[in-house]
């Protein structure tokens, strides 16, 4: 497995998909499963830091998610919790800003606190960007900006005959962003799931049959190593591209 350490994505997206699975697999319950998908977390947001990736967003959790049981999403919410209590001060002395996209409103008051909390301590950091999607969906982002514009035109703060792509997506919740590169789904399945469907346009998508709990350093490696590969043309010819 050879890596260009000066081809690297700038953006990766991970769908985290296998936790259920890894802990059936063990024996275990489910909860135990998210946990030890935490701790993958955190391995693949300090790999990412360490090479050099500048965006890192992880599907943490989805708009669909809030159906599951409440045992759960109660867990699952709890987790989230840890990561900021415990996470926090390494983002912090690591350069590591954390934004979100998604509806945070949703989340506990108590949780949502911690959450911008969070933020606010990170928010001076530019070494890398962690985007955590949180009560997130794609078709919800889209039309969160379809109202956007319809309200901004009442107000003759936008004019509807102008609208294209670039005016269309500074009112995404990615805005600022750059497009992710790369999308990693983890454990086999061949979905996007209603992850950044707008964003993910011209990305490079690589699927593992890995659960996301087994996701190591190394996986990550491979995942790049796969995308290095790839001739990206965005609708052009290899000769206009390489041009």
């Amino acid at each position: 497995m050879k890596i260009d350490w000066n081809n690297l994505p700038q953006h990766i997206a991970i769908i985290m998909d296998g936790n259920g699975r890894w802990a059936k697999q063990h024996t275990i319950g489910r909860i135990r499963g998210h946990k030890k998908g935490a701790q993958a977390v955190r391995t693949t947001v300090r790999a990412c830091r360490e090479i050099g990736i500048k965006y890192l967003t992880l599907f943490a959790f989805s708009i669909e998610n809030w159906g599951r049981p409440e045992e759960e999403v109660n867990a699952l919410m709890y987790l989230l919790e840890e990561y900021l209590t415990k996470e926090t001060k390494e983002l912090q002395k690591k350069g590591i800003r954390l934004t979100t996209i998604g509806e945070i409103n949703r989340l506990h008051p108590e949780l949502k606190r911690k959450l911008l909390q969070a933020k606010a301590e990170t928010a001076k950091n530019n070494e890398m960007i962690l985007n955590l999607a949180l009560s997130y969906g794609g078709q919800d982002e889209i039309i969160y900006a379809v109202k956007k514009i319809i309200q901004d035109s009442k107000k003759s703060k936008i004019d509807i005959n102008e609208i294209n792509k670039e005016t269309f997506q500074r009112y995404l919740y990615t805005c600022g962003m750059p497009d992710p590169d790369l999308l990693i789904r983890t454990s086999g399945e061949y979905r996007i799931s209603n992850f950044l469907l707008w964003q993910i346009a011209y990305t490079e998508l690589y699927f593992t049959n890995v659960l996301w709990p087994d996701f190591t350093k190394n996986e990550l490696f491979r995942a790049i190593a796969s995308y290095q590969k790839r001739e990206r043309r965005f609708g052009l010819t290899t000769e206009q591209s390489q041009g």
